[in-house]
């Protein structure tokens, strides 16, 4: 092996036709040989180039509607043969295989061709076999051979062969097949993936590939000494944060991402109807609200924990206007998103230089299947995302007391919300707005007493007569084990109760229900988020 290697004869056989008649003018002005495949080969000499078809390479003809092409000795001996090797070089002249320098491929659009819900027998054709064999043997081969498997990658190769030239040298190579190989692996996952989710219906398959695109680096993870980067899946999935347009501020870091997400997640829950304001601190909502204007909604949802809401996430259901920005940036916020924003909004937000402004475009399906993926020591945890919902309808009245129609639907509110607190969690919630929020306490009295406490603060804060639990709903993520969590609601003045039920002391909690005057609903469904 030799550091540099001399470019003189390439192969060329793309999908992706980007950039193509550029490179092939840029090679050919080399001196470089060209030899291509089908449609890439037309499309070369449609740019004026003189090409060789493999089929003269190999002397067998492009057969099976183009499935078999350079499935060949004389392509895979050019591209594997060791150069140095002297049985190598025997084997190439005895049977006159010409060495290629240069492999230029991309793989048939599987992905594009899912996503536009082809048929099965045309997903199946757009499973690249050629393609991927020609660009392992090059990148196995990298001491040797060139391989380059993305079009904006072009413009390094044609730099390199300048710097160099007309040669590469080898860490060049050895980048690109780094590339190549992770090219090659994600497509393989793409494949599978299909074949086990959507072909087969299979949740949990044998093997599991989980693959993503490198967007960015991140400036550091959870904490300064983590270093982080964000990716986003390789084949077909739902569009949100990662997609989002970043119209002002400092780069978005790993705690912004993981908040932004909680956050949008939640107002996802809303749709675009009704305006929803939703603010999140250390993936945790602290106020979430629903309004006749978004300026009503941000007012509310402030005030259940105007304390924790500084430095935090703000995420609203529909575009911002100009006075919510204007409200927004009277406290300090790290990062806003929404699905779009007026240009009153815009300039508003552009006097505070460090806070992110994120347009997504669309809201995320909140009922949207999908599995998630979570590391422990030794291995990989994977379920089901936790899409599951309760409506009016499921709902089963456990006391003497049904609740009333106001009751009820600050219990669905309430129950909305719950599912996106860390457990235990506790949520109060009064006409369309979160009175007091527990998250991720040990036990879920403590939780009941933490709201209760946040929302006592609120009213002094903003100078209530009473504090905005009283009269509320109160939702619990997962059954009352003991009926001391209740009662620490029902002393905060909840007058309705909704949780799963469960609890092998359901009974001692009714009880309990009924002697305060409390109405409650099962749902009969868990919503833990650890």
């Amino acid at each position: 092996m030799t550091d540099s290697v001399p470019v003189r004869r390439a192969l060329l056989s793309v999908s992706d036709k980007t950039g193509l008649a550029d490179l092939g003018k840029a090679l050919a002005a080399r001196g470089v040989e060209l030899v291509s495949t089908g449609g890439t080969a037309r499309a070369l000499r449609d740019a004026g180039l003189d090409v060789r078809d493999i089929s003269d390479v190999t002397g067998f003809p492009e057969m099976m509607d183009g499935r078999v092409k350079t499935l060949h000795p004389m392509v895979h001996g050019g591209l594997l043969a060791v150069r140095d090797n002297p049985e190598h070089a025997q084997a190439m002249q005895a049977h006159g295989i010409g060495a290629i320098d240069l492999v230029v491929v991309n793989l048939y659009p599987f992905e594009a061709t899912v996503m536009r819900g082809a048929d099965r027998d045309t997903i199946i054709e757009n499973i690249d076999i050629g393609g991927p064999s020609m660009v392992r043997s090059a990148a196995k081969n990298h001491g040797y051979v060139t391989i380059v498997t993305d079009p904006s990658d072009y413009a390094a190769l044609l730099a390199e062969l300048e710097a160099g030239e007309g040669a590469t040298s080898f860490d060049f190579r050895r980048r690109m097949a780094a590339r190549a190989f992770a090219a090659t692996a994600a497509y393989d996952a793409m494949i599978s993936q299909w074949f086990a989710f959507a072909d087969q219906g299979e949740m949990f398959p044998e093997m599991l590939s989980v693959n993503g695109r490198r967007v960015e680096e991140l400036r550091y993870g959870e904490n300064p000494h983590q270093r982080a980067a964000l990716y986003t899946p390789v084949g077909p999935h739902a569009q949100g944060i990662a997609q989002g347009r970043q119209v002002q501020g400092k780069a978005l870091s790993y705690n912004n991402y993981a908040d932004a997400d909680a956050a949008y997640e939640l107002a996802a829950e809303f749709g675009g109807q009704d305006p929803a304001v939703v603010i999140v601190k250390h993936a945790n909502p602290c106020g979430v609200a629903q309004g006749s204007s978004l300026l009503e909604a941000w007012t509310s949802a402030l005030q259940c924990d105007s304390v924790s809401a500084f430095g935090g996430i703000v995420a609203t259901n529909v575009p911002l206007d100009g006075p919510t920005a204007e409200a927004i940036c009277e406290i300090f916020t790290e990062v806003v998103v929404a699905p779009d924003a007026d240009e009153a909004a815009i300039a508003a937000f552009s006097k505070k230089k460090n806070l992110r402004l994120l347009l997504t475009g669309d809201l995320p399906d909140p009922r949207r299947g999908g599995l998630m993926v979570k590391p422990i020591t030794g291995g990989l945890l994977v379920q089901s995302r936790d899409n599951g919902a309760i409506g009016a309808d499921a709902l089963k009245v456990v006391t003497r007391r049904a609740p009333t129609d106001q009751e009820l639907r600050d219990c669905l509110f309430a129950w909305t919300i719950a599912r996106h607190v860390k457990s235990n969690a506790i949520v109060y919630a009064k006409d369309g707005a979160t009175a007091g929020i527990g998250a991720g306490q040990m036990n879920r009295r403590d939780s009941s007493r933490i709201a209760a406490m946040k929302a006592a603060e609120a009213a002094e804060t903003y100078g209530w007569e009473k504090p905005r639990t009283v009269g509320s709903a109160v939702a619990s993520d997962a059954f009352f084990p003991f009926p001391d969590g209740l009662l620490a609601a029902a002393e905060a003045g909840a007058t309705a109760v909704i949780q799963p039920g469960g609890s092998i002391r359901d009974d001692k909690v009714i009880e309990a229900a009924d002697e305060a005057g409390l109405a409650m609903v099962f749902t009969g469904m868990r919503h833990f988020r650890h």
